[in-house]
This record gives C-alpha cells, sequence and structure tokens, in this order.
C-alpha cells in the first residue's frame, strides 16, 4: 500500500497539464492513441489540487459514515497513481471492446440530441407558439416557445467494484476491469458523469477500509482511465460502507437518474463481525435509505454468492453475469436504457 491519501507527503503522477498525456483520438481498432510526456513536469499547483482534491474526498467520505454502523471504521480514500505498464494494459483490453462500446455509443446519441421538450415557455417576443390570451397585456409578448432539451444528459453513473481477495478466480478480475472500460469509455462518449470507485477492507488495522477514487466526475481527467487498471483484488469486503458512500455523492449530485451499479463476486465479509445476517441487514438498509433518496440500484454479480447477492438486493436489481465475455457490453445496454 502506499501512503495515506490524505497525507500531505503522498505523491501522485496525475495531472491536468497537456504535457502530461496528450490523446489523439482512437486508433483503427477504437483503442485510445496516446504518447507518453514526462510526468515530472507537473506543475507544483497541479500537485497541491490533487493533495487537496485527496483531503476532500476523505474528509466527504468520513462525514458520510458519522452517523453509521461503520464510524468507527478506519478509512482512507486514495486516489491511485498509474504508469506505463498501466496504460499498455488499458490498450490491450480495449482490443475489440471500443467498437462495441462505440456503436451503442452511436446509436444512442441521436435520441439526446433530438429530444425535444414539450413544456413552453410563455410571454415571450417571438416562438413557435401563438397565445391569444397574452394579447390583453399589451406588452408584445404573445408568443410561445419549447424550452430546449438539456446539453447533457440527465443522468449520472456510479459503478463500485468490489476489490475483495476472491476476485482473483476464475479470470473475474479482468472480466471487471474490461466491464468498467466498457462503461467509462461510453459515458465518456455520451457525455455522462460518472463516478468509479473500487474498495477492500481489512488491509492494516490503520487502514480498516480502503477506497480507491479511480474517476471522479468533480474532477474529472482524461487519464483516468489508465487509474481503472490499478483496479486489484486485495482483501475483505465491507460492502455496506462503500456502498453508503458512493450513493451519498449521487444522491447529492444534481441529475434526475442517478444509477449505482456495484460489480460483486461474493457476500460482504470483514473484521471484527461484518458478515452474515449483520451485514445483508446494514446493505439493505443502505439501499432502502439511498432509494428514497432517488439513487438506483443495480447488483451484477459475477461469482459464486448469486443467490445471496440476489437476496440482499432484491430480484428486481439484480444481474446474473453467468457469461463474464459478454459482460462489457451487457452493461453497456443497460446504462443505455436508464438514458
Amino acid at each position: 500500500m502506499k501512503k495515506s491519501a490524505d497525507s500531505d507527503e503522498s505523491s501522485s503522477r496525475v495531472s491536468e497539464d497537456s504535457t502530461h498525456m496528450e490523446r489523439s483520438g482512437l486508433g483503427e481498432d477504437g483503442s485510445p492513441k496516446y504518447h507518453q510526456a514526462n510526468p515530472e513536469f507537473m506543475s507544483e499547483e497541479a500537485k497541491q489540487k490533487e493533495r487537496d482534491f485527496r483531503k476532500k474526498l476523505n474528509r466527504d467520505a468520513r462525514e458520510v459514515i458519522s452517523d453509521s454502523i461503520h464510524k468507527k471504521v478506519k478509512l482512507i480514500v486514495h486516489r491511485p497513481d498509474y504508469d506505463e505498464e498501466n496504460q499498455q494494459e488499458y490498450v490491450r483490453l480495449c482490443q475489440g471492446l471500443m467498437p462495441i462500446v462505440q456503436e451503442i455509443a452511436r446509436k444512442t446519441l441521436p435520441y439526446l440530441e433530438h429530444e425535444i421538450s414539450s413544456d413552453f415557455a410563455r410571454n415571450r417576443y417571438y416562438g413557435s407558439k401563438f397565445q391569444a390570451d397574452s394579447v390583453a397585456y399589451r406588452d408584445y409578448k404573445y408568443f410561445a416557445k419549447k424550452r430546449p432539451p438539456t446539453e447533457s444528459p440527465s443522468l449520472v453513473v456510479g459503478l463500485r467494484v468490489d476489490e475483495s481477495a476472491s476476485m482473483s478466480a476464475y479470470g473475474r478480475l479482468e472480466a471487471a476491469k474490461r466491464a468498467v472500460i466498457a462503461v467509462y469509455e461510453y459515458c465518456q462518449l455520451c457525455h455522462i458523469p460518472i463516478l468509479i470507485y473500487g474498495d477492500t477492507a481489512d488491509v492494516s488495522r490503520l487502514e480498516q477500509m480502503s477506497i480507491f477514487a479511480y474517476a471522479d466526475f468533480d474532477k474529472a481527467d482524461a487519464n483516468d482511465r489508465f487509474r481503472l487498471m490499478r483496479i486489484h483484488a486485495r482483501s475483505n469486503n465491507r460492502d455496506g460502507m462503500a456502498l453508503r458512500i458512493m450513493a451519498e455523492r449521487l444522491a447529492d449530485s444534481p441529475q434526475k437518474t442517478k444509477l449505482l451499479i456495484s460489480i460483486s463476486d461474493g457476500q460482504p465479509k470483514a473484521m471484527d463481525d461484518y458478515t452474515g445476517s449483520y451485514a445483508v441487514t446494514d446493505m439493505k438498509q443502505t439501499i432502502q435509505e439511498y432509494e428514497r433518496k432517488g439513487v438506483t440500484f443495480l447488483a451484477a454479480a459475477i461469482g459464486q454468492d448469486k443467490d445471496v447477492i440476489s437476496e440482499i438486493y432484491g430480484n428486481e436489481r439484480f444481474l446474473d453475469i453467468t457469461n463474464l465475455h459478454e459482460f462489457p457490453a451487457k452493461l453497456v445496454r443497460i446504462i443505455a436504457r436508464y438514458l
């Protein structure tokens, strides 16, 4: 593990400076083309902004859990770094995937571009609809015009990735990475705000819960796609805590539709006693609480505990991912429906 995410001494290669990474479109297979610049050119101001952002993520997350059963759990929110190896892995996993994502986005975009509002804004000097009743006011505002559609979809997506140790089995980790890439790139193409966090529990006694902020709509960065390759199988999982932190972020967002998808291969289990009915009850209560705040939950089950995950989330929120090869495209199509 690296230094704590809210430590002043922790470092990152993340930069908003164009000298760090310049994208130049997509290759023939849909994978991103890029060239690597020297990360040492990252300005001190950019480094300070990154430190400040990590501190804010930590403060906000701790505030969210302060009134929950997780209030005594020692939490650290990390902003993962990335390197050339992560970039190469990203390009490898993109092969054969991006054309599918682009095709789904191509079919989606016309619906967004031609969305027409049925509401009319009244009392205009000109417009497409004449309102005779307005003539009595003699202010020449006799017309109404349709309000334009919003510039971006009224949808925000949160993607939670279970980084428990069991994710290393049966190709689940790579399937999860490919699905995360597909969702991330689809959201970029359709201009949908995206929040992608991973989590694990019990790394150490001083870090009982670890959150990894790979992509955050409050600080969007084109290089977030390479951070996604830092997703790993690590230790235990404290699902209810992770869901609460992410759901709070979505609940506070201005978008009308708030979709939170959890990719997991097993039931919750963390030290000392976060397991069994205690953990299940916590998760159910968290889902119910934030559904009242407008958050929609979906669970993508890719492991052996599908029955348990289905029981926790309910059949209407459960996605049985039997074929891991089809997982990325299936997940993107599900998100497209919510547009």
